[in-house]
């Protein structure tokens, strides 16, 4: 069957890459398929599995704790030519599920929770397996319903020292949102980038500090690392808005370079 449509319903499966012909669903997807959703024989769904591939389905059987799929068609979706990384500052309430959700839509790669020195909310050491698995399902979740085919990537919270410590979480641009004077608009640094490499940078990160903003010597120790200071014009924004602000500029930005 040619791939000529996306199915409203969405499920992920991080091994579909490896199944047959048939994909059986378990555990959240069998219950977010027969019970939330109630699909029924002979309907047509997509299964994603977070590293690009896309499989057409039609529900074969409904049983009481799985889903038997048929896989009738596949799509194999290209990585990004630039890998996008948030550096967000953990939030309290809610607001960092929302940065979650709203990273995954705009096609981050990879997510950094900073325990800044500002930070109100905080990760102790015997919850971070608990709370990164509860992080995991909300970029699960946002995949699903946005439909994009790569899922973002999410660290355990690191101090913004032991950030820079480690060369495997650098970027070859890296962007923070500043409130001090001399930030600049993304663009400029995007434009200067290509100047100097005549191309787009590989790799971007993006760092956004908590309610109070990052300290002046988080701030020292990002610039000495090389991090460029950006504007989000002249109001203070929310910790979640400023993420989505800096995301969509970002996204924007490398998109408009590809085309």
């Amino acid at each position: 069957m040619p791939f000529e449509y996306r199915p409203t319903h969405r499920f992920f499966f991080s091994t579909a890459s490896e199944a047959g012909e048939e994909i059986i669903l378990t555990e959240r997807e069998a219950h977010h398929a027969a019970k939330v959703l109630r699909v029924r024989t002979g309907e047509r769904v997509s299964v994603l599995d977070g590293k690009g591939l896309e499989c057409i389905c039609e529900i074969r059987e409904i049983a009481k704790r799985e889903v038997t799929l048929a896989v009738v068609a596949r799509k194999t979706y290209p990585a990004p030519r630039s890998r996008l990384t948030l550096v967000q500052a953990l939030t309290k309430g809610k607001a960092f599920d929302v940065i979650l959700q709203k990273a995954t839509e705009l096609g981050v790669s990879r997510i950094v929770p900073l325990a800044a020195e500002r930070s109100v909310a905080y990760v102790d050491e015997d919850d971070t397996a608990d709370k990164t698995e509860k992080w995991q399902a909300t970029l699960i979740e946002a995949m699903k319903q946005s439909g994009c085919p790569w899922l973002p990537s999410i660290e355990l919270p690191i101090s913004a020292k032991a950030l820079l410590s480690r060369p495997d979480l650098q970027s070859e641009l890296t962007l923070i949102a500043s409130l001090q004077s001399g930030a600049r608009h993304p663009r400029e640094h995007f434009q200067e980038f290509f100047i100097q490499h005549e191309r787009q940078p590989g790799s971007v990160a993006v760092w956004v500090g908590p309610e109070g903003d990052f300290t002046p010597a988080e701030v020292k120790l990002a610039l000495a690392a090389g991090a460029q200071p950006i504007t989000l014009g002249r109001t203070v924004l929310r910790a979640d808005t400023a993420a989505i602000y800096c995301l969509s500029v970002i996204s924007y930005e490398l998109a408009s370079a590809q085309d």
